[in-house]
């Protein structure tokens, strides 16, 4: 009679083949070799971060098309948010395009690439993301609609949540919100005035 570890030993060696029975090449320090390679392809980047968990890499709006056309192939296959935040005091606005990595090597799934550029506040305009991450498309559309940026190229660029018109992006820092209220809604009384409802 065979014993049990023969048997199982028998029964695994067969599935060994198989790809997700393989074991996966780790490597070291993922961010270390796509920093290089990107600071060879790409002029006035900057990258900073461990490499390990998270990458910031910041570039010219120029570049941004191709980096991300160029870290999906690299295996950073998932477009997990485009962020925006208004940097008032330098009158721009500033894109981050999060990445990260479902395929491919286990070091690498850890890591999370930050993408940034910057684009005027006046008159923002960037190019779509749509062709490279189908998924561009609603963050794009929130994008337009609370910092009122133009994405060109981009297939449908309807309102997504807000039901009016507004004279600014209701998300931009110059957006009063208090002047909004008192217009919109100017029954309600600010918690500041000490009028409450009886």
């Amino acid at each position: 009679m065979r014993s049990t570890g023969v048997i199982r030993k028998k029964f695994l060696g067969s599935w060994n083949g198989l790809p997700c029975f393989q074991k996966r090449k780790k490597m070291k320090n993922p961010g270390k070799k796509l920093q290089d390679e990107l600071r060879s392809m790409f002029e006035s980047i900057s990258t900073e971060g461990d490499g390990e968990n998270r990458m910031t890499v910041k570039c010219r709006k120029e570049a941004v098309i191709t980096m991300l056309s160029f870290l999906k192939k690299t295996g950073f296959d998932h477009l997990a948010l485009i962020s925006c935040v208004d940097r008032l005091n330098d009158n721009v606005l500033e894109l981050v395009y999060i990445l990260s990595s479902y395929g491919g090597d286990v070091a690498m799934q850890k890591l999370n690439i930050l993408l940034k550029t910057t684009i005027p506040r006046e008159n923002p305009q960037f190019y779509t993301a749509t062709e490279i991450f189908g998924n561009a498309s609603p963050y794009e559309r929130e994008l337009h609609e609370l910092y009122g940026i133009l994405f060109r190229g981009h297939p449908r660029l309807t309102p997504l949540f807000l039901e009016r018109e507004y004279d600014i992006p209701p998300f931009r820092k110059d957006f009063d919100t208090r002047k909004y209220v008192k217009d919109v809604f100017d029954q309600i009384p600010f918690v500041d005035d000490k009028k409450g409802r009886t």
